[in-house]
């Protein structure tokens, strides 16, 4: 999925950690619009002022549960991965290295964008009925971006599916490690920088070991979550800290949550729109090489720096065209602190 914010602010997210040890801190969710009146709202929970990544987690959206048909079409990425996890519906993605894939709920997509990368991502709709009318099925589900590394950020995009993610059978809970290692299971999907992504549903107390060296964070998204006295509800985004080696929650009855972590991110990042780049030339000549691609015949746009995503030329109906590119804003970056206070 893309950023389709048409004014997108520009951020500079600062290295390292607020410095604290353990907590909890609730970070409000904001609704984005993604485009027009008809196009899907989105509730993001990264980056937020004054906390811009966790580990190097540094984007979360999460979308529905709606009917309306997800419609993204080829945009580009820089300098991250987006992770893909659907809760309900299916997305058919397709990118310039030639992937062409449907995820399901449970199914994990992977793509580094390394230097440059586009893809697509439409909802997968059923047939119509008898009478001609298609249902549009319910969509849900949640978006990352993991920042890579200085030395990771210019490598050659790539794209992966993982469709057999280890499980574990916890003392009151069950949890999918979608990347990373948790509770002793390791993730197969290829990451960059040391992380930590399961989806864990629960009931009643639990409790299970953490990595101490890195931070974490909590997203609620099906009933609630009370840690060190502090009920969690399905919406702000729950900053847990660092220095943890293990926690203890207290879980209503059919709670699901994400838990995010990673060891603090110890580099500059630059956000603005889909890209993440270090300095405002390497967003600047990135949003000038997409749209630089805007109407090449199709061998020349394979050539260039972000490909061609097949299958969305002139004759592909509602699928056909790209996403350009919105206006920079006309002043330059300035930096945002770590640790601030929740607005």
């Amino acid at each position: 999925m893309t950023n389709l914010e048409t004014a997108p602010a520009q951020e500079l997210c600062p290295a390292g950690h607020p410095g604290q040890g353990p907590c909890v801190q609730l970070w409000p969710e904001r609704e984005v619009p993604l485009g027009g009146v008809r196009a899907m709202n989105v509730s993001r929970t990264l980056p937020q002022r004054g906390l811009p990544t966790v580990g190097a987690w540094c984007f979360l959206d999460s979308f529905g549960p709606d009917r309306v048909a997800m419609s993204v079409l080829p945009h580009p990425h820089i300098g991250l991965q987006t992770v893909t996890w659907p809760l309900e519906g299916e997305v058919r993605h397709r990118d310039s290295v030639g992937s062409e894939v449907v995820v399901r709920p449970g199914q994990l997509n992977i793509m580094t964008a390394g230097r440059g990368i586009s893809h697509s991502e439409f909802a997968v709709l059923p047939g119509p009925d008898a009478d001609g009318v298609v249902e549009v099925p319910l969509s849900r589900g949640l978006q990352l971006w993991v920042a890579l590394p200085d030395a990771e950020r210019h490598r050659a995009p790539s794209f992966e599916q993982v469709v057999d993610l280890p499980s574990i059978n916890g003392d009151g809970y069950t949890a999918r490690v979608l990347v990373g290692e948790f509770a002793g299971q390791r993730s197969p999907a290829t990451m960059f920088s040391p992380i930590v992504g399961a989806e864990i549903s629960a009931a009643g107390g639990i409790g299970f070991p953490l990595d101490p060296a890195f931070e974490h964070a909590i997203l609620v998204l099906d009933g609630s979550l009370t840690v060190d006295g502090q009920e969690i509800v399905a919406g702000p985004l729950a900053y847990l800290g660092s220095g943890r080696d293990s926690l203890a929650a207290t879980a209503a009855p059919d709670t699901r949550f994400m838990l995010l972590g990673g060891e603090p991110f110890e580099e500059d990042i630059l956000m603005w729109w889909n890209f993440v780049g270090r300095t405002h030339e390497e967003i600047e000549e990135a949003r000038e090489d997409w749209e630089a691609q805007a109407g090449l015949a199709d061998a020349d746009a394979r050539a260039a720096r972000f490909g061609l995503v097949e299958g969305h030329g002139p004759d592909a109906g509602a699928e056909a065209g790209r996403i350009p590119a919105p206006p920079l804003p006309g002043v330059r970056l300035k930096p945002r602190t770590r640790g601030g206070k929740p607005e």
